[in-house]
């Protein structure tokens, strides 16, 4: 073999070798685990400096009360009934809670009707709903085409409709028909959740997303967080688990076993469409030895119940939420009905996303913004 033929073989393969390295860096991973890569140290330096950047303004708790200040005053004599997806989803429950309260101030009456989580039991109770003609009907955590039959019966009926986690944006909705779908935006919630993932793993994770893609507003949620945890090459979703909400306590510890089984140490952090996953994940964590602060690393996308704010403030198998402020939502969902009633339009106001931590929540066991309350009773004259 020739000097020149040597020096070509040698400069195949260090091309070759070169390409193999590069791919590897392309891919975020390698052989060690997950989000192994040579973009620096935290795997995705410009996209973690975001997050952590986003992240940090998300976790303070002074932030004033930027919802409406003016409107009509209230409206007396009406009544609401509230048909709830399922009141064992707890930013159902603590919405529901919020609307009673709320509707104590102005004095109306409020009804709940629970689901119970199943297509026929959501339509039973919507037609039960329609049924009793009340000034107004709210959509609790469930898909109003589901119920398109009694929606129409609804309109027929001039009964205004206002959604919580409804449908994926904030304000007035033709289609479906509601008011307003009162909702922080599903965008912000999970971009933020993601965000925290690629932050607090320095952009080097193994990833879990749970969801539940019967619900239209879960399933958009689940897609955008797993959009944007593919903006950082350093970390990898492993699995995409569908459990059903209903569902959830009886398959989450089956399935959490199971991925413990498959993936080990591979599995660093999780995010879950609604804290309550990790309610039920707990017993499979704790059964495999697993720590409860961690690995893996959960945050909830929603909705910030106590027992999520319990788990985050003990160490016990959940990190952080990205907390719906369920009470303000409720006398938000009085007030877009007043807005209803007196002939205005909708507020199309949504709350801006918060992330808590044990290091910010100060051992509440709920996030609740202040000035809302008094803003609220200053319009409905109160």
């Amino acid at each position: 073999m020739t000097v020149h033929s040597r020096s070509l073989r040698r400069a195949a393969v260090l091309l070759v070798t070169a390409v193999v390295v590069l791919a590897g860096c392309e891919r975020g991973s390698s052989p060690d685990g997950p989000g192994e890569s040579a973009t620096g140290p935290s795997g995705c330096p410009a996209v973690y400096d975001t997050a952590r950047a986003a992240v940090a303004r998300a976790e303070r708790t002074d932030a004033p009360w930027r919802g409406p200040t003016t409107g009509p005053r209230a409206v007396p004599g009406k009544s609401l009934v509230y048909v709830a997806q399922t009141m064992t989803n707890p930013g159902v429950a603590g919405v529901a809670q919020g609307v009673k309260e709320a509707a104590r101030v102005v004095g109306w009456n409020v009804r709940v009707i629970d689901g119970g989580g199943t297509p026929a039991g959501i339509q039973a109770a919507m037609g039960q709903a329609v049924a009793l003609k009340p000034s107004g009907i709210v959509i609790g955590g469930f898909d109003p085409n589901s119920t398109s039959q009694q929606v129409s019966r609804a309109g027929a009926e001039h009964i205004p409709l206002v959604g919580w986690h409804a449908v994926a944006a904030p304000g007035p909705s033709r289609r479906p028909p509601l008011f307003s779908s009162v909702t922080t935006r599903v965008q912000d919630v999970a971009r933020i959740s993601a965000q925290w993932i690629i932050g607090h793993s320095r952009g080097r994770a193994g990833a879990v997303v749970f969801t539940d893609a019967s619900i239209p507003f879960a399933r958009t949620k689940s897609d955008l967080i797993r959009k944007e945890l593919a903006t950082c090459r350093g970390v990898r979703v492993l699995a995409y688990e569908n459990i059903p909400i209903p569902d959830a306590s009886s398959r989450t510890p089956r399935e959490v076993a199971s991925l413990l089984s498959r993936f080990g140490d591979r599995w660093t952090h999780s995010v879950a469409i609604n804290d309550l996953y990790f309610a039920d994940a707990a017993p499979a964590f704790r059964a495999a030895g697993a720590p409860g602060a961690g690995p893996p690393y959960n945050i909830g996308a929603g909705d910030g119940d106590p027992s999520a704010f319990q788990r985050v403030n003990s160490g016990q198998y959940q990190s952080a939420t990205v907390p719906e402020p369920l009470t303000q939502q409720g006398w938000q969902i009085v007030d877009e009905f007043n807005r209803a009633f007196a002939g205005d339009p909708a507020s199309g106001y949504a709350a801006p996303v918060h992330v808590s931590t044990a290091d910010n929540t100060d051992g509440a066991t709920s996030w609740d913004p202040t000035g809302y309350r008094e803003a609220y009773r200053k319009i409905w004259g109160g």
